[in-house]
């Protein structure tokens, strides 16, 4: 009876290891109180934490792109070469991507409030430290200490969604905002370094993240509760060892392909170690007592379906960013702000589609149809943004593919978000949100790297036996970002293919969220 009212409560966003409650001064009242006053006050609070968790989630995911748009006006300041400046970027990504279990497993173990709030502390000094950073090497340091924070940041954040919304009408409807903020947030980023970077310095792109850590803190502070999980997990040392150090090898050798050949071993030797030592993670895993990602998450095959989608997704969305930006910037000559502002109507369409899809869509027709669908106009629009030359106009060249993206990322990024995390127990629910961010992040830092790398190539090949004039550079960056757009056609593609073989047909099924323990002895 007392296990049954634990539950009970847990469903109801009110269970102690969710770090929701009804208010800051509040504690945990009695059943009878709950069911008259304190249900009209629960459901306001609960879309103010949503607000408090989207407004986090901006933040990490805006500064995945932020720096990108000021990137050209920071490697003019610091002096850095173009085979360098992935690594502003994919210093973040590589130490967000992971550690992300690690961070999700320690929001289990700890409580996800504690956890969320140290994050956006964490973040706000490294950011601090970037923002003022005297040289590269500073500049890439407080980056991976921001990816590091982030880390311990996200899945908290997601994982309090989870727990705080369990009514399946509100779980969509929350799911769908947070899927278009975590979509959108990419844009939004190149939208706002954009500001920051014409009308005051490309360090603000940085500093900013005070502002937005600092009310977020607040806001967390007053609304989430604090209380250590009931049923605490212990920590798989080995395993958090192994995937780590497999997803930093992965990441690092795709990120040394541009300075070395693919024969050399500093980029197949990182691969093929990354290689292995996930597999050897994969293997500890199904025998670990208490293991770092339980089979139980990943083996349900909408979940799957849904951790692929996101890990190709992210791949695909990252790097066209990148290349988009400095084809507005370098090719057409767009200002920062004019840059950001040509990401707008993306976002729009990103948002409404994200609503629109888990509130209607997906009850009605699944997760099946609509997931390959978002993935195949995604694909349609990489292709489209292919024909892009140095007299291409924003509304007839540039608008429609953006447009045509995202509609494919409002369906791609909501509903997997709803169903990689629907059904997941209490005790697995920051391991699971971990799992939607590491598959999204280690996607767009391996996308990200990739595409640099054969863009590049592409570049240098397009300029052997030519003489290096004006006309010929400009036609050569053409090329590299043509090359780019192909090769994320094609990861969207394969992202149709894989989720239409894995995801069930119909609507999603009902899950519980307070399964029981496994038997024990």
């Amino acid at each position: 009876m007392a296990r049954h009212s634990r539950q009970s409560r847990e469903s109801a966003g009110d269970g102690p290891d969710d770090g929701y409650g009804p208010g800051a001064g509040a504690g945990r009242t009695a059943a009878p109180s709950r069911t008259a006053p304190g249900q009209e006050r629960g459901p306001s609070h609960r879309w103010w934490v949503l607000g408090v968790i989207g407004l986090a989630q901006l933040m990490v995911v805006l500064d995945a792109t932020i720096v990108n748009i000021a990137l050209p006006s920071a490697q003019q300041d610091l002096g850095f070469s173009d085979g360098n400046r992935q690594w502003v970027v994919t210093a973040y990504a590589l130490a967000f991507g992971s550690l992300l279990l690690l961070g999700g497993r320690i929001a289990d173990l700890v409580g996800r409030r504690v956890v969320f709030l140290i994050g956006l502390v964490g973040f706000a000094v490294a950011s601090a430290i970037g923002g003022a950073a005297p040289s590269f090497e500073i500049l890439v340091l407080a980056r991976a200490l921001q990816g590091m924070f982030g880390a311990l940041l996200a899945p908290a954040a997601l994982s309090l969604l989870t727990t705080t919304f369990t009514v399946p009408k509100e779980r969509a409807k929350a799911f769908g905002i947070y899927g278009a903020i975590a979509g959108a947030g990419g844009a939004v980023g190149l939208l706002l370094g954009g500001v920051l970077t014409e009308y005051l310095n490309w360090r603000w792109c940085l500093y900013v993240n005070l502002i937005f850590a600092f009310v977020a803190f607040v806001g967390g502070w007053r609304l989430l509760t604090a209380g250590a999980p009931v049923d605490r997990p212990k920590l798989d040392i080995p395993g958090t060892l192994l995937v780590s150090a497999g997803l930093f090898c992965i990441v690092f050798g795709f990120s040394n392909a541009e300075t070395h050949p693919w024969s050399s071993v500093q980029t197949w030797g990182f691969l093929l170690a990354g290689a292995l030592l996930l597999v050897a993670f994969a293997w500890w895993q199904t025998r670990a007592a208490h293991p770092l990602l339980p089979m139980r998450v990943v083996l349900d095959r909408d979940r799957g379906a849904s951790f692929l989608a996101m890990f190709i997704s992210g791949g695909g969305m990252f790097g066209v960013f990148l290349f988009l930006t400095y084809y507005l910037q370098k090719s057409l000559s767009y200002s920062p702000v004019s840059t950001g502002l040509a990401f707008i109507p993306m976002v729009v369409v990103m948002i409404v589609t994200s609503v629109t899809t888990t509130n209607v869509l997906v009850p009605r027709f699944g997760a099946k149809p609509i997931v390959p669908l978002g993935m195949g106009l995604a694909a349609a629009a990489m292709v489209w943004l292919t024909t892009l030359n140095l007299s291409s106009s924003y509304f007839a060249h540039v608008l429609p593919p953006l447009i045509c993206l995202g509609l494919g990322l409002g369906m791609v990024f909501a509903t997997a978000m709803n169903l990689a995390t629907a059904g997941v127990a209490a005790r697995d629910a920051g391991v699971a949100s971990a799992m939607v961010n590491t598959s999204q992040q280690v996607g767009g830092s391996i996308g990200t790297a990739l595409l640099n790398t054969l863009a590049t190539s592409a570049a240098t090949s397009y300029l052997v036996g030519r003489k290096p004039t004006p006309a010929a550079v400009a036609q050569a960056q053409l090329e590299s970002y043509s090359t780019a757009y192909w090769w994320s056609a094609g990861f969207f593609a394969l992202g149709m293919l894989i989720t239409v073989i894995l995801y069930r047909r119909g609507a999603p099924r009902p899950h519980r969220t307070d399964e029981p323990e496994p038997a024990r002895a």
